[in-house]
């Protein structure tokens, strides 16, 4: 996150919350950033996802959106009511452009949570390239009144489910290692955990340090094995 985008975000915190919330809120993060600033990847293999959620709700239900003229407005407010509505915005229409999938969780008709994808690449810079067949799963959030209820493993579940016929790759994902809730909810997906990085970035290019997994490793291996086979396609096209 840039700059003036955490100034912006922690304005409209200020605006909402108040003085005394706020500080508490950086101090936190200044915390997060310091002493828990790793990152905890994960993989999924999307050709070995088979079965769909089991025991859902009936209340429970799901909705993918490619574009943001699909987006209904009502769910729109619920989504950047604790962002900065013209950076939220901005940031949805920036996805959507890059061909992105927003896809809703609802129960009884009301947003619970959301999760975004994207196919063969990441919106930001990530820790190492994705092949056109991986699939990159980012900013989950389910909102505070529906929290405990197993609402993100079963959009994650959902999703693999979904998209194992569309993508023949693996599915990645990512939390940090300060968020328990989402670690927990992640093991109770089929991603499986890669390692441990952390990720910085001088003009735009990251900088990685990984610590190193056999997970890891082989992932990278299937990434370079990927990316010879594409530029080999490619040269025998030309």
């Amino acid at each position: 996150m840039g700059v003036s985008s955490s100034i912006s975000r922690f304005a409209a915190y200020y605006k909402r919350h108040g003085v005394g919330a706020t500080i508490r809120r950086a101090g936190l993060s200044l915390r997060r950033k310091l002493f828990s600033n790793r990152m905890i990847l994960f993989y999924c293999d999307l050709a070995e996802v088979t079965a769909a959620p089991a025991n859902v709700p009936s209340s429970l239900k799901v909705e993918r959106l490619k574009s943001y003229a699909e987006l209904d407005q009502q769910d729109f407010k619920e989504m950047i009511s604790f962002w900065n509505p013209t950076q939220a915005r901005r940031n949805i229409l920036e996805r959507f452009e890059k061909g992105a999938s927003l896809w809703y969780t609802k129960s009884g008709g009301k947003l619970a949570g959301y999760g975004w994808t994207l196919q063969g690449g990441t919106i930001e810079p990530h820790y190492f390239p994705l092949a056109q067949d991986d699939l990159h799963l980012f900013d989950f959030h389910v909102f505070p009144g529906y929290r405990g209820q197993g609402i993100n493993p079963f959009l994650v579940t959902h999703i693999l489910h979904s998209v194992s016929g569309e993508c023949g790759g693996r599915a990645f994902i990512e939390a940090a290692e300060w968020n328990k809730a989402q670690l927990s909810s992640l093991r109770k997906t089929s991603f499986r955990r890669m390692g441990w990085a952390r990720k910085s970035a001088i003009f735009h290019r990251p900088i990685v340090c990984w610590d190193q997994t056999e997970a890891v490793q082989q992932v990278q291996k299937d990434t370079q094995r990927t990316d010879r086979a594409s530029n080999m396609a490619r040269s025998h096209e030309r």
